[in-house]
């Protein structure tokens, strides 16, 4: 046996010692298409890295998290936001003897479908498509066909459904409507996402001007703490709190039921901040100027595109009748730039059509 096929079993063999709740790479329900293991990294770890050098994923760096087309250096994009969700993530994995491979890879792919220009963009989509739009369904279309020249990337069934559930549409947290994770590494992610845009979403309209770090709700300013770090500290330490005791409470006879949460009352100041955040800031965002312009742009590519398929790159031509989605499928994948510019092109060539 090689050296290196024993590193990949010596991370395994770790992996034992982790929470008996955590998803062992080795037991993993396996990809789609199956494939030899890696010699030195698991399962899980192979996944991370195929994400990390994705075409998609790099892509992130250039699309909207909330501001479109911001001024300054600092505002959260989409790679910026994706990183820090891993981080908290983690975090949280880690304190709670999970596998930590695992929430990192769900965590760094969560976010491959969203569309240019945020939420807005996804909105639109939604609204074009005739089966509607969700940057989740999307992130996993592009893990299973898009990259790699309709390849994929052919990851596991825990991160693909990890990814394929993490999304709470505008559900409370924690609330009824707040759908299941098919691993607890998947549920930290879906919560981690949460505490991840609530709090650095709030500091980008602070930074922009929109709201004002007193207009925050006392009521759960006075909760979670006056600043950023203090209340994602809050969050992250309430739920690896919370989430340790009830992963503990074991009765004699029968397991309750596990799963990450957070105490009643952090969870309520949670959601009175993410209320406050739709409220004050995305709904203001969606009636500016740039707002329209980028609806604009996606209804043009979308009704360019439709009427033109055969001027749709080859990598998005779908067979059949999926004429509409291989246009959304490129669309989505778009950055805020590549969109702006496309959009100027088709602009300046349909008016000179024009007689």
């Amino acid at each position: 046996m090689s050296r290196q096929l024993k590193i990949r079993q010596m991370i395994e063999e770790r992996e034992e010692q982790l929470s008996p709740y955590a998803q062992k790479s080795r037991l993993s329900r396996g990809r789609r298409r199956p494939e030899a293991s890696d010699s030195i990294r698991t399962a899980f770890q192979r996944d991370r890295d195929r994400i990390i050098h994705s075409k998609s994923f790099r892509r992130l760096k250039h699309k909207t998290q909330v501001f479109i087309a911001p001024l300054g250096d600092h505002y959260r994009t989409r790679l910026t936001h994706t990183l820090e969700v891993s981080q908290i993530a983690r975090t949280i994995a880690r304190a709670l003897n999970l596998n930590e491979d695992l929430t990192e890879a769900i965590s760094l792919g969560h976010d491959l479908g969203h569309t240019p220009f945020g939420h807005m963009g996804e909105d639109i989509l939604n609204e074009l498509s005739p089966h509607g739009f969700r940057h989740s369904e999307q992130s996993l279309r592009i893990i299973d066909l898009l990259e790699k020249d309709g390849k994929g990337l052919n990851l596991t069934w825990e991160v693909r459904d990890g990814i394929v559930n993490h999304s709470k549409s505008r559900a409370r947290v924690l609330g009824n409507k707040w759908g299941k994770v098919g691993t607890l590494e998947g549920e930290i992610v879906k919560l981690a996402d949460i505490i991840a845009y609530i709090n650095h979403d709030i500091d980008d309209a602070i930074r922009a001007g929109i709201i004002k770090e007193s207009s925050l709700p006392e009521s759960a300013v006075k909760v979670l703490g006056s600043s950023p770090s203090a209340r994602i500290n809050t969050m992250v330490c309430d739920t690896i709190e919370h989430s340790w005791q009830v992963s503990h409470a074991i009765t004699d006879k029968a397991k309750i039921n596990i799963g990450i949460s957070m105490s009643p009352r952090i969870l309520k100041a949670t959601n009175i901040l993410r209320d406050f955040l739709f409220d004050r800031v995305y709904n203001v965002q969606s009636a500016l100027e740039e707002s329209e312009k980028a609806r604009q742009i996606i209804r043009l590519l979308y009704s360019y595109f439709t009427e033109h398929y055969e001027k749709l790159p080859s990598e998005y031509r779908l067979p059949g009748n999926e004429k509409e989605q291989g246009v959304i499928n490129y669309i989505a994948s778009m950055t805020d730039q590549y969109a702006q510019k496309i959009a100027g092109e088709l602009y300046l060539l349909t008016r000179k059509s024009k007689p």
